[in-house]
């Protein structure tokens, strides 16, 4: 004997749990990786603080959404049009046009921005957006009719050709490349059937939106909702404790009952 203790006695390895800080006896997972119970965590049995869920919902890039990219085609298109063709009137019409694209842009932006923490914002924010582009549609049809040129039907060949080109292009180089070898005419019948499409689109979206809020709430009931969630969990857990800690005392006197019997046999 040296009176070192040897690598795998029974008191090293305790001390080099109490070390480790992992937990032994009671508190040990029945394997070696289990979670203990239903709120367990990592291994040798841990028990993993209660978090809260979040309840925020994650939205996409507003980027993705296909309507903003009519929208932004849209707003490149009436910039150029409107510094080119508004000149002859000397009024405000320039800088009202152009403000009104970059409305029916930038509040899908900021719509979907608030989507998070206000389902509200969001549907108020697409409808201005939406409202904004109509009043660029009237400019355009105005342009058309107060100079007595063509508007295309929707059954017109070209406007078909529009709708089709659309449906794969949806970048604004797409429109505005090239855009000065076309007659104000066509600008403005193609300007015109993009904002019909984009106004389909936003009515669509709008409609989902609504459903959503209709069946998951806004964000006060999300609040509420995950409020008294957290507290079923915390009452979940607390009668588990409540349940181990009774196994655990029966467990105890088990074992005072057996070193008493053991003492007494001596």
């Amino acid at each position: 004997m040296t009176g070192k203790e040897e690598p795998n006695s029974e008191a090293t390895k305790a001390t080099k749990a109490n070390e480790a800080n992992e937990p032994n006896g009671a508190y040990e997972a029945n394997e070696p990786n289990e979670p203990y119970g239903p709120y367990g965590g990592s291994t040798g049995g841990r028990r993993q603080p209660l978090e809260p869920k979040p309840f925020l919902p994650k939205k996409g890039n507003y980027r993705d959404l296909l309507v903003y990219k009519k929208a932004e085609c849209l707003y490149d298109m009436t910039f150029y049009f409107a510094h080119h063709y508004f000149l002859e009137r000397k009024d405000r019409t320039i800088d009202q046009v152009v403000q009104a694209a970059r409305s029916g842009k930038q509040n899908i932006a900021e719509g979907c921005a608030a989507a998070s923490t206000s389902s509200e914002t969001e549907i108020k924010l697409l409808g201005v957006a939406r409202a904004s582009m109509k009043e660029v549609l009237e400019d355009y049809v105005d342009y058309l009719r107060t100079r007595h040129l063509e508007q295309w039907p929707l059954d017109d060949p070209r406007t078909r050709q529009v709708q089709e080109y659309s449906k794969t292009h949806n970048r604004p180089e797409h429109y505005t490349k090239d855009i000065e070898q076309r007659s104000p005419e066509a600008i403005c019948n193609i300007a015109i059937t993009l904002i019909h499409q984009y106004d389909t689109m936003m009515g669509k979206l709008l409609d989902r939106l609504q459903k959503d809020f209709v069946e998951q709430g806004g964000i006060r009931e999300r609040m509420t909702a995950a409020r008294l969630g957290y507290r079923n969990d915390q009452k979940a857990r607390i009668a588990e404790l409540e349940q181990e800690n009774a196994r655990l005392k029966a467990h105890i006197a088990q074992l005072q009952a057996a070193l008493s019997e053991k003492g007494g046999s001596r």
